[in-house]
């Protein structure tokens, strides 16, 4: 199976994340992408995150009804700091049989240094890094400063000494952060059609929850 892994805080989730992951199914074929809520982020401050439980919910009900895409609680099933490093760990022990893809914006993907074990992610899973870049050989210079043993392959693809390849891919650009959706939410201002209707449903329906943890 080649199975894509999108993960992120869902803080909350909103189109631009599931839109991503439609968008690296179709472009690398995937047989399924499943979407990973972040247990306990080491690099963002956890203060104003909702429980785990309400961003897997989210999760779960917005892409139950979208072929291909699903849902996976192992973050949250583990303690301390999420590491994508153990969570691809766990991929490989849980589905040995899985062709992984880990699937990020160019942003993150350009922190990846600074990450834990973050240097080994592209020998661990293929990468699929959708661009928000203006020009592709921004990315070739990075790729070549941070794995000098990776292959050009073509003008967007790389390969690694492990087989494993790292592939820059174009999608729409949709400028959506969950930073401005949780303070227009707090104001009380719409943000029909900026996140599935189901999350807008269950930010209603735990509307008391989720102000005292994002007024916080």
């Amino acid at each position: 199976m080649k199975l894509g892994i999108l993960g992120g805080t869902f803080n909350p989730l909103h189109i631009g994340h599931v839109r991503m992951a439609i968008e690296a199914r179709e472009a690398l074929e995937l047989d399924m992408v499943e979407l990973v809520p972040t247990g306990q982020p080491p690099h963002k401050n956890a203060k104003r995150l909702l429980p785990f439980e309400l961003r897997m919910e989210m999760v779960e009900r917005s892409v139950k009804d979208i072929p291909g895409l699903n849902g996976n609680p192992i973050e949250g099933q583990r303690s301390g700091p999420s590491f994508t490093c153990d969570t691809l760990t766990c991929y490989q022990e849980e589905k040995p049989e899985s062709e992984l893809h880990f699937i990020m914006g160019a942003a993150t993907f350009l922190e990846i240094p600074t990450w834990n074990r973050g240097l080994e992610i592209p020998s661990m899973a293929n990468l699929a890094v959708v661009s928000r870049w203006d020009a592709a050989d921004r990315a070739e210079d990075y790729i070549k400063r941070t794995w000098p043993e990776a292959e050009s392959v073509s003008e967007n693809e790389w390969i690694m000494p492990t087989g494993n390849h790292i592939r820059i891919i174009e999608i729409p650009r949709l400028d959506v952060k969950a930073s401005y959706l949780r303070e227009r939410w707090l104001k009380q201002r719409s943000i029909h059609l900026l996140v599935p209707d189901q999350v807008e449903a269950m930010l209603e329906e735990k509307r008391q929850e989720v102000t005292d943890c994002w007024n916080d």
